[in-house]
């Protein structure tokens, strides 16, 4: 009898192996293979053509450039925000859980539209005279790009403030630092790699932005011409090769980025 219960134990253990395995087999698979219809469909030498291309070079650049000004602003917005809502508690705290997770959810095109109805009203249309234009403008690249991404770099930070033991600022308090000193001497390096890992991620989905940017700022040669907004507009006149070139590129960007926060993930926490 206990020998039958055994028995039956590992082959249903057996059982849900398979099932597991065999699920992610199937989706991986399934990547693999969307990738793998890429790299078949186009002639090489056509591909290395267009991607050596002035229009795509500079549509790399403009992404390149754009993403990492609005990282730059996310992260430095990122980690006081996300600190806060991480260690602190005060009145409305779900609410604005709530509303730092809006972004994440709501459409990248509604995004854009609200920015976009936002610069036409007196307060929008006063920034865009008297300050900076944003619509169809660059600026307005940077905006999107902030708008959509900054939402998921608190979520990130915060996940990585909350895994770090309170007893290590605790300590630091009792000897004598300040909360400002704690913060920077022993919270920062003990996240570290953590927040590394959030500008990274952030970084790689502000370059593959398109919604937002393309309601906000449009898709113009070259002067908006994202590496996104560069498929969109190959798609729209029929060019293939070019579409898939520009795919290709944003697959190998994720794909380092994803390398280097493997490397970062190895290395672990610091002691």
């Amino acid at each position: 009898m206990h020998s039958s219960r055994v028995y039956k134990g590992i082959r249903g253990e057996g059982v849900f192996r398979a099932a597991t395995i065999g699920a992610l087999a199937l989706l991986c698979l399934f990547f693999v293979g969307i990738l793998a219809s890429l790299f078949t469909y186009t002639d090489w030498g056509t591909m290395a053509k267009t991607l050596f291309s002035r229009e795509i070079f500079l549509a790399i650049r403009l992404s390149v450039t754009t993403a990492t000004i609005a990282t730059f602003f996310a992260v430095l917005i990122g980690i006081p925000a996300a600190y806060a809502i991480s260690q602190t508690e005060f009145p409305g705290k779900s609410v604005v859980d709530t509303i730092l997770d809006l972004p994440i959810v709501v459409s990248p095109v509604a995004l854009g539209a609200a920015l976009l109805v936002f610069f036409n009203n007196p307060v929008g249309m006063g920034i865009e005279k008297y300050f900076l234009r944003f619509v169809f403008e660059v600026p307005g690249i940077v905006l999107a790009q902030f708008t959509v991404v900054s939402a998921l770099s608190v979520r990130l930070m915060k996940s990585t403030f909350d895994s770090i033991d309170p007893r290590y600022e605790q300590v630091g308090r009792t000897l004598g630092c300040s909360k400002v000193s704690v913060f920077f001497r022993v919270t920062l390096p003990l996240a570290r790699n953590g927040l590394i890992a959030s500008c990274i991620l952030t970084w790689a989905r502000a370059v593959g932005e398109f919604g937002a940017t393309i309601t906000l700022a449009g898709a113009m040669k070259p002067k908006t011409e994202t590496l996104p907004v560069a498929i969109f507009l190959s798609l729209s006149t029929a060019d293939i090769e070019k579409a898939i070139a520009v795919i290709i590129t944003l697959v190998t960007i994720a794909a380092c980025s994803l390398l280097v926060l493997r490397k970062i993930g190895k290395k672990g926490y610091p002691a």
